[in-house]
């Protein structure tokens, strides 16, 4: 029994992501479509519907987000092996998505070793194997076609290029939009078949409309004048080399089909610019004599009155934490203290070198003091330091392999392992405390250099990182998940500081953050690094992270509570202070 599907036609809303994928379908080289937005704005839906759109033999596969190496590229066809004695290779995702759609939803928690192969046959059009034996290629040339919540996690930047259109939704809409949806869904809800029925016209329509474009894009054609004008934009956008050009002329010859003319005009010129440079468009570069690529930032509050850039921080979740102890400054308000503008001194960064040395179960030195060690155990096979798996065999079986040693016997008395070939993937959460008590005496600055530092080593270390932040009764996303960028200068130079210290609420935020991304990747190991000044009085020991765990104390006052020795004890983890 078939899976009946919500017609593509009966999407109420949307619009900009309906075009993308139907100028996709039109022209299968512009190179798919990446929809980012929340839960709820209708991703999946559309992107499934566009199966029933496309003509026979372009055909809709999905990619499990669970699936593996064999499941994507193919393997050896045990059943042939077995009863032919023949060594034969069994297709796997990418040779069904030939000439169709390969649909990725959530693609921004594919597993490294995944995208890897998706950007190799992405490129080439060829899936090359070379495994088990089995030496095939075949062609594979799909339209990439990826949902994702930004929430999650980005997609690395390699990935995020071959993607030709890029669509941002959100969940917005008024209340009579919103009404209409909710009767469509009953209406399904209630007799699929009756309601698809009803719909049937309407897609009929759009698929002979597609049709007709697919045919008018044959003789479609732009002049100089508005090729000049997509180099012009390009350049101005400032993305890196002529994708974007290549794929914005492919867009508009599509549009203008889809429109029933031949000959592009300004309108196809300007519908589809977002929709090729959201995911490309880069800030203007600028080059500054006066400092060097190792020298770190001068730290201020920033002015909250300019527009942020992109990468500004994305709300959580709010509520008033209760406990907060923080205590007024002598001018009465602490959102009224600033710190003063100053570059990070050496002795700070020398000690941030230190503190990305202590989950590398590196001895720091005596600026690094009041260390409360709490080694957890490594299990056989885990990582210590970013090194590869200890282990020399890993769970999947080598069949091939199996199969010769055991001379055709059935079930073999022996079985071989696959080596294990690549290091266990690593992620860094770092938590800055940005409440207002972390404004004395340079403490945020100083935070802000801890974070700058532990970025730096994951970013040599290809491992990932995830910032978060907790002040003025909430928790933001400062830089989401994503391979460790080269710098982050960008984004810590405009984080500011106010209000209280949502402790709890970060710590249980993280929490079922990580459940999350263990439940995609079970070998993910996570490194949690808690930077604040430990100015709250909540308890946290009923609170469980994964992984290690390191509190960094960065407060700095005559009289110190040393709450931070209390805190690393409750989160079972190592404590270290910045200062003497």
């Amino acid at each position: 029994m078939s899976i009946l599907k919500y017609p593509f036609s009966a999407v109420l809303g949307q619009e900009k992501f309906k075009l993308a994928l139907i100028l996709s379908a039109i022209n299968p080289t512009i190179g798919g479509v990446l929809v980012s937005g929340p839960r709820g704005s209708a991703k999946s839906t559309l992107a499934r519907g566009l199966a029933d759109l496309l003509e026979g033999d372009q055909a809709l596969v999905t990619l499990p987000l669970a699936a593996t190496e064999d499941m994507l590229v193919g393997t050896l066809d045990l059943q042939k092996v077995l009863s032919e004695k023949e060594v034969s290779f069994s297709p796997g995702i990418l040779s069904k998505a030939h000439n169709g759609v390969l649909y990725v939803d959530e693609v921004n928690l594919l597993s490294d070793p995944l995208v890897d192969l998706l950007l190799d046959v992405s490129t080439s059009g060829v899936n090359y194997v070379e495994r088990d034996g089995i030496s095939h290629q075949h062609a594979s040339r799909f339209i990439l076609l990826g949902t994702m919540n930004p929430d999650e996690g980005e997609l690395r930047a390699q990935l995020l290029d071959r993607f030709g259109l890029s669509v941002n939704l959100d969940s917005s809409m008024s209340i009579d939009e919103r009404i209409e949806i909710v009767r469509l869904r009953e209406s399904f809800d209630r007799d699929a078949q009756a309601f698809i029925d009803s719909f049937q016209c309407k897609q009929q329509q759009l698929q002979q409309e597609m049709t007709k474009a697919k045919q008018q894009l044959t003789t479609a054609n732009c002049s100089s004048h508005f090729r000049k004008n997509i180099a012009i934009r390009c350049h101005e956008a400032n993305v890196d080399g002529i994708r974007a050009d290549i794929v914005w002329l492919k867009a508009a010859l599509a549009h203008a089909a889809w429109s029933g003319r031949t000959e592009v005009n300004q309108a196809d010129i300007d519908v589809v610019e977002e929709l090729v440079l959201a995911h490309r468009r880069q800030e203007q570069r600028h080059s500054d004599n006066s400092s060097t690529p190792n020298e770190p930032p001068p730290f201020s509050r920033p002015d909250n009155s300019k527009t942020p850039p992109q990468g500004t921080p994305e709300k959580h979740l709010t509520g008033n934490s209760t406990g907060n102890s923080e205590q007024p400054n002598e001018t009465g308000e602490w959102g009224q203290m600033t710190p003063q503008t100053q570059d990070v001194s050496d002795e700070v960064l020398k000690f941030t070198e230190e503190i990305a040395q202590i989950n590398d179960k590196k001895t720091s030195t005596n600026k690094v003091n009041h260390v409360v060690a709490r080694a957890s155990k490594n299990s056989h096979g885990t990582v210590v330091g970013g090194h590869k798996v200890s282990g020399k065999h890993s769970q999947s079986i080598n069949w091939f392999s199996t199969l010769i040693s055991s001379l055709g016997q059935w079930p073999p008395q022996t079985f071989n392992f696959k080596k294990v070939n690549h290091g266990q993937p690593i992620i860094n959460c770092i938590l800055l405390d940005t409440s207002a008590s972390t404004l004395k005496r340079m403490q945020f600055s100083r935070a802000k250099a801890v974070v700058m530092q532990l970025a730096k080593n994951a970013y040599k270390k290809r491992e990932h990182l995830v910032v978060f932040g907790f002040g003025n009764e909430q928790v933001q996303t400062l830089i989401s998940q994503q391979k460790a960028p080269k710098t982050i200068k960008k984004w810590l130079v405009d984080i500011s500081a106010a209000g209280g210290t949502p402790l709890r609420d970060i710590l249980n935020y993280l929490s079922v953050y990580q459940q999350k991304l263990l439940n995609n990747d079970p070998t993910l190991r996570c490194r949690n690094f808690l930077i604040t000044d430990g100015r709250s009085s909540q308890q946290i020991n009923d609170i469980t992270l994964l992984g290690e765990t390191t509190l960094i104390d960065i407060e700095d006052s005559q009289i110190r509570r040393g709450r931070g020795v209390e805190l690393a004890s409750q989160l079972n983890g190592q404590y270290v202070s910045v200062f003497t």
